[in-house]
C-alpha cells in the first residue's frame, strides 16, 4: 500500500489554512468533475481529490494525518505503526458519505470499514435550548502489569483546534486516570464530564479512553489469556524437569513432562489477566540448542551424531 500525499493532491502547502484548502478543492472539483471535464483521467482524479479533501477539511483527520505522515513520502510503502494514534483525542459521530469509495490507504488510517474512529463531528444530544456536549474518545497504552495491580497514571492527550489564522493546531491536556485491575485491551475507561462543554446549560460530554497494551518482552495477550514462549534444554524436554517460568506476578515452578516436544503447550489456570473468572497462562515449549562454542561442546555433538542415529527428516521420507 502506497502513502498518499494529500497536500500534493490538493496543490496546497502543509501550512495551508482551512479556507485555502476549501478554495483549492472547489477549483479542482470543477476541473475534474466527470460530468464536465474533458481530462482523460477525470473520474479517478475527482475521487482522489475528494478523498484528500475529506481528510484535510476536517481538523481531527488532518491532525491525525499530519502526525502520521511526517515520516513518509508519496509512493512509499506504508503501514501504520501499532498504536500510532495513542493519545489523540477526537469526537464521535457519523462517517463521511461514500466512504466505501476511498482508498485502502484512507481506510488503514481512519478505519471506515469497521466503524473507525475519526469521523465528522455529530451534534450534541438534547433540546434546541439545551444540548449535551459531545463525547470525546482517545486511546491510551498501558503496561500489562498495570492490569494485574491497577494504577493511577497521568496521560497527555492531544486534540486539534482551529487557531486564529484558520490553521489546525494541537491543544494538549494532562489527566490523571485510574486504571482498574483486570482491564483488557479494547475496553474503555469513562471519564464523566471530560468531553465537550454542553450548550445552553446542558451537561458536558464524557471522555472514553480505549485501553491498549504496550508490547511486552515476554508475554503475548489474547483476550484475558497470556502466552509465553518457554525455552528448554534438549535434556529437559526429553527427560523431564522442573524449571522456573516468569508470570506478571512472579516466577512459578513448572513441571516439564518427559518426552515434551517443541511447540507443546502447558496451561496454568487463572494465571492470566485478573477477572471473574481470570484468564489463563499458556507456556509454549521451545527447545533451545546449546551453542557449540568450545572443543568439548563440538565433541559432544559428534558423539550424539555417531551414537543416536537420529534423522529429523524421517517423517518427510528423506
Amino acid at each position: 500500500m502506497e502513502f498518499r500525499d494529500y497536500y500534493a493532491i490538493m496543490g496546497v502547502s502543509k501550512t495551508a489554512s482551512q479556507d485555502e484548502i476549501k478554495r483549492a478543492y472547489r477549483k479542482l472539483a470543477r476541473k475534474y468533475h466527470p460530468d464536465v471535464s474533458k481530462e482523460p483521467d477525470a473520474e479517478a482524479r475527482f475521487k482522489e481529490v475528494g478523498e484528500a479533501y475529506e481528510v484535510l477539511k476536517d481538523p481531527e483527520k488532518r491532525a491525525a494525518y499530519d502526525q502520521l505522515g511526517s515520516n513518509w513520502k508519496a509512493g512509499q510503502d506504508f503501514r501504520p505503526p501499532p498504536d500510532w494514534d495513542a493519545g489523540f483525542e477526537f469526537t464521535g459521530g457519523g462517517g463521511p458519505e461514500n466512504a466505501d469509495t476511498y482508498s485502502d490507504f484512507f481506510e488503514a488510517i481512519f478505519g471506515m470499514r469497521d466503524g473507525g474512529r475519526f469521523h465528522q463531528a455529530a451534534g450534541g444530544r438534547g433540546s434546541a435550548r439545551s444540548q449535551h456536549g459531545e463525547d470525546h474518545h482517545a486511546k491510551i497504552t498501558i503496561d500489562l502489569e498495570d492490569s494485574f495491580r491497577g494504577s493511577t497514571q497521568a496521560f497527555t492527550l492531544r486534540a486539534p483546534e482551529i487557531d486564529a489564522q484558520g490553521r489546525v493546531a494541537l491543544r494538549e491536556r494532562t489527566l490523571n486516570v485510574k486504571i482498574p485491575k483486570g482491564i483488557k485491551p479494547g475496553q474503555h475507561i469513562r471519564l464523566t464530564g471530560q468531553g465537550s462543554p454542553g450548550i445552553g446549560g446542558g451537561p458536558s460530554g464524557d471522555l472514553y479512553l480505549e485501553v491498549a497494551f504496550k508490547p511486552h518482552a515476554l508475554f503475548n495477550v489474547d483476550g484475558q489469556d497470556l502466552y509465553l514462549e518457554l525455552p528448554l534444554a534438549p535434556w529437559e524436554a526429553v527427560l523431564g524437569a522442573k524449571v522456573k517460568a516468569p508470570t506478571p506476578t512472579g516466577n512459578i515452578e513448572v513441571t516439564i513432562p518427559a518426552d515434551s516436544k517443541s511447540g507443546g503447550k502447558l496451561r496454568f489456570k487463572g494465571r492470566g489477566i485478573p477477572g471473574t473468572p481470570p484468564g489463563d497462562l499458556y507456556a509454549i515449549l521451545r527447545i533451545a540448542l546449546p551453542p557449540a562454542d568450545s572443543d568439548r561442546a563440538k565433541a559432544l555433538y559428534r558423539e550424539m551424531e555417531r551414537d543416536l542415529a537420529f534423522n529429523p527428516r524421517a517423517s518427510l521420507g528423506a
